[in-house]
Order: structure tokens, then C-alpha cells, then sequence
């Protein structure tokens, strides 16, 4: 958990604290009070967003080679390794948990390709996929594999990571791979 994290946390919780603040001030009818408390609210929480879109606007994309890992809390992925045969790529992902005690799965996870244009390749429907969200014991970690049909014409082939469905807390997060700042990706292949 980073410092941003708890930052939205804190946050959070002083917006609650807040509304609270304000319902009181209105149950004793101090309704100039419970106002300026809601206003005060309002531009904070403007203040909030207005940084968070900023940070995302000036963010540049953020870039991985092979073996390095991804994680989302104590549950991480990486590209453990790739094979290309023409166009056909196959991709071997690493799931592992750094978690000391619990079992733990990531839902709503997704992989693609993508090249220099940002075109979005899936993978290639196969019933022998292992899913991504197999739980992991403390420490445990498993190896899933991905294949994809990549035209020839693509440079710069990479592999994105990405959460699709559920809810987008990462939308709320300063520094993530949202609003306007592209995903991050592992080069997998530089022609």
C-alpha cells in the first residue's frame, strides 16, 4: 500500500466524518453551519480530483521488461517468458502472492497485446486456459499461459495488465493507470 493509498483512505474517511458533521448541524438546525461544511467538502473533494486528473494527464506511461512483476496489494503477476512463432505469440504469466497468511485471487483481470498504434490483440479462446483468479496459498505462486494472434505489420508488440469490471477504484487513486494515462506495459518485442 502506497502513500497515495493512504491518502484516498484518509480522505475517505474525513468525507464521511463530514457528512456526519453536516447531518448533525442540520438536526440542530444550524443550516448556515452544515453549508459551509458541505461547501467546504465540495471544494476539497474538487481540489482532490482536480490533482488526480493532473497527475494522470502529466504521468507518462509506465514501462516493464520480462520478469518484472506487477502487484496489486500482496497478489503480483509478471511475464515469466514469451515465444513467437510468426504471428502467433504465446505468453507464460507468473501469478504469485506475497501474502504471509491468507489465500488470497484477483477478479476482473485481464491481458492483451498491444503495439505502437495501440491496437488491442486478445488472447485466442482456448478451454485449457487456466483462469487468472486461482487462489493463491501464502507465498504460492503458478504459471498461466496466454496465446495471441498479432498481425505481422506490428512494432513494438507489448503486453498489458489491466482490470476490466468490477468497480474502478483504481479511478479514484492519484498515480494509477487511469483517466487519461495509458496502462502500463511489458515490451515483449521491439520490431
Amino acid at each position: 500500500m502506497g502513500i497515495f493509498d493512504l491518502l484516498f483512505l484518509a480522505s475517505c474517511l474525513m468525507a464521511v466524518i463530514t457528512l456526519f458533521a453536516a447531518g448533525w448541524f442540520c438536526l440542530r438546525r444550524e443550516f448556515g453551519r452544515a453549508g459551509r461544511t458541505l461547501r467546504n467538502l465540495a471544494v476539497s473533494s474538487g481540489a482532490y480530483f482536480a490533482v488526480l486528473i493532473l497527475v494522470s494527464l502529466i504521468s507518462p506511461r509506465r514501462i516493464f521488461n520480462p520478469g518484472d512483476t506487477q502487484c496489486f496489494d500482496d497478489w503480483c503477476i509478471g511475464v515469466g517468458g514469451f515465444r513467437q512463432a510468426g504471428a502467433m505469440y504465446a505468453v507464460d504469466l507468473r501469478l504469485s502472492s506475497r501474502a504471509r497468511r491468507v489465500s488470497q485471487r484477483e477478479n476482473n483481470l485481464s491481458v492483451y497485446l498491444t503495439d505502437d498504434q495501440d491496437m488491442r490483440y486478445d488472447p485466442v479462446a482456448a478451454s485449457s486456459n487456466r483462469p487468472f483468479n486461482v487462489l493463491l496459498r501464502p507465498h504460492e505462486s503458478v504459471v498461466v499461459s496466454r496465446s495471441f494472434l498479432v498481425p505481422a505489420q506490428a512494432k513494438n508488440v507489448g503486453l498489458v495488465i489491466a482490470h476490466e469490471g468490477g468497480f474502478p477504484i483504481g479511478w479514484f487513486i492519484i498515480g494509477y493507470d487511469t483517466w487519461f494515462r495509458k496502462p502500463a506495459v511489458i515490451r515483449i518485442s521491439g520490431r
